[in-house]
């Protein structure tokens, strides 16, 4: 006998939606906090023994989140991921095909204020990244700061995210056997206080260590760009120049982390609060730019790349955006 379950309605599939990406949101802001928090004060109850295991657990495997880390199926596949691919939705595109004998490198663009599109494209599977790209792992680089918080570190390692060192991407860019894409959020922390509905501002000008990177490993670059990404939170205004800018920056250099003053909408109200507004996002993956392995590669062989790797990405830009209602005299601008 075959049991059938009804669908869930529409307005609890909603509040389910919203539930996951609130969760989301509050647990990435709130876990460490929490996870040292708990680290610490359970050597101070009963419960010592757990932080004492731990502790001689993480200095055994301290090395693990540059090695490639360790990820968790079954976490990437949790459906709590599908909510939030639905809630908003976020969509993943490939323009072609990557040959899972080859590594890979891709420059992903923009960080967004929360780089919800990066998160749950390369850390999950609610958008099908091994259907799309068969015989590929991805891993996606975060602040090496979050990996030295206790209990949090194996939360982020189970999705495949790594340190943003040169040590944890040359790990994964000079693996023999191939079938490896490390995705690297090319504008950081500080490109997320340009992020605001209608901008298409990418912090890249400069921005040159991932195409050394390419060049020293022989590792094909692929642009990618997120559709919709800088839609989903308004910013309070922070020109250059301005003082809260230089209190942002200032901060950035001190904790590594910037601090957009970001709203949107509220979990039972849609006028303010921190959740994320409704509107889609779709991360388009470009084709791969071929490299030619060097070890010390001059920085005119990094300049010629780079420019090649920035038309490329306009160029994926202008193909794709009027799918995503872009207006037409839109177009990136490099700073």
């Amino acid at each position: 006998m075959k049991v059938e379950f009804a669908p869930l309605s529409v307005p609890l599939q909603r509040r389910l939606q919203t539930a996951s990406v609130a969760q989301w949101i509050f647990s990435f802001l709130g876990l460490a906090q929490c996870c040292t928090a708990v680290f610490i004060t359970l050597f101070f109850t009963r419960f010592w023994l757990v932080s004492a295991l731990y502790a001689a657990w993480w200095f055994i495997d301290r090395e693990k989140p540059s090695k490639g880390g360790r990820r968790i199926r079954v976490l990437r596949n949790c459906i709590v991921w599908r909510y939030m691919r639905d809630y908003f939705p976020i969509t993943l595109m490939k323009t072609a095909e990557l040959d899972p004998r080859q590594n890979y490198l891709v420059g992903f663009h923009p960080h967004g204020v929360l780089a919800a599109g990066a998160f749950l494209n390369f850390c999950t599977e609610a958008s099908g990244f091994s259907t799309l790209f068969p015989g590929i792992t991805p891993h996606l680089m975060m602040l090496s700061l979050w990996f030295r918080i206790p209990f949090l570190r194996d939360y982020l390692m189970s999705g495949g995210l790594i340190p943003s060192d040169k040590e944890s991407a040359s790990y994964v860019l000079r693996k023999p056997e191939g079938g490896n894409l490390l995705a690297i959020i090319v504008g950081g922390a500080q490109e997320a206080l340009d992020a605001r509905p209608g901008s298409f501002t990418l912090l890249l000008k400069n921005r040159k260590g991932f195409v050394r990177l390419a060049i020293q490993h022989g590792t094909p670059l692929i642009p990618a760009f997120s559709f919709g990404e800088n839609d989903l939170f308004d910013q309070v205004k922070n020109p250059k120049g301005s003082w809260l800018r230089r209190i942002q920056h200032w901060l950035q250099q001190i904790m590594g982390i910037s601090l957009p003053l970001f709203h949107a909408r509220g979990i039972f109200q849609y006028t303010f609060g921190p959740i994320p507004y409704r509107r889609p996002i779709c991360t388009v993956v470009g084709k791969p730019i071929p490299v030619q392995k060097k070890h010390r590669p001059s920085e005119e062989e990094v300049d010629q790349v780079h420019q090649k790797y920035l038309n490329e990405l306009s160029k994926l830009f202008e193909k794709h955006k009027a799918k995503y209602n872009v207006p037409e005299d839109s177009h990136l601008e490099f700073i």
